[in-house]
């Protein structure tokens, strides 16, 4: 592995951090974007029954609020329950922009990873080529600088696009995948409001 990152030349090192923030961001969002956390599916019935019973306190909402992103938009539900409707959704909703920014968090980063990633072998492409020919003199080719050459542009254009293609494939499924919950969110939390105001039974 040394002796194709030696082969490579200097650019692959651009391409080589690049690959380690992209897997560390593919990790973190991989644990973070669970559906039972992020809409754990018992919530909503849970907080539907509490509001009900009467129970509902500072404590009560503040746990809920460390619950996860949905609990984060209920609590704020919960903390103007007595405020008209439309104060209620009000509150819903900057919560519910708050949450919907944090679940996309680090997307954009990899987004921009996968589309830099092709960029940045070219890149290394390019140096290649002017080695190559910075090898040709009045007596010929230098053999040994023409092959580093030939392994820069070739080892920094596959590496540039082995790391873009499953960034990009992540991002795109993190993208739908926010946005799905964001949908199921925006969901339960009108069925909240509804349930609150009386125009909707569990």
């Amino acid at each position: 592995m040394f002796a194709i990152i030696q082969a490579a030349g200097w650019p692959i090192w651009l391409l080589l951090i690049s690959s380690v923030i992209a897997l560390a961001l593919i990790i973190e969002r991989s644990i973070y974007l669970r559906r039972n956390l992020v809409l754990p599916p018992t919530l909503l019935d849970e907080v539907i029954r509490v509001h009900r019973s009467g129970k509902v306190n500072a404590e009560v909402i503040d746990k809920l609020e460390q619950n996860s992103p949905l609990g984060r938009v209920l609590a704020a539900g919960l903390r103007s329950v007595d405020a008209p409707r439309e104060i209620m959704k009000e509150s819903i909703e900057e919560a519910g922009s708050g949450v919907a920014h944090e679940l996309e968090r680090f997307l954009t980063t990899l987004g921009t990873i996968a589309s830099l990633a092709p960029l940045m072998g070219l890149f290394g492409t390019v140096v290649g080529m002017i080695e190559i020919f910075g090898s040709q003199t009045a007596t010929g080719a230098n053999p040994a600088q023409l092959a580093h050459g030939i392994s820069v542009a070739l080892y920094n254009t596959g590496f540039g696009l082995l790391i873009a293609m499953p960034a990009l494939v992540f991002y795109r499924h993190f993208r739908a995948l926010v946005d799905s919950f964001i949908v199921d969110m925006e969901q339960k939390a009108v069925k909240f409001v509804d349930v609150v105001h009386g125009t909707r039974q569990s």
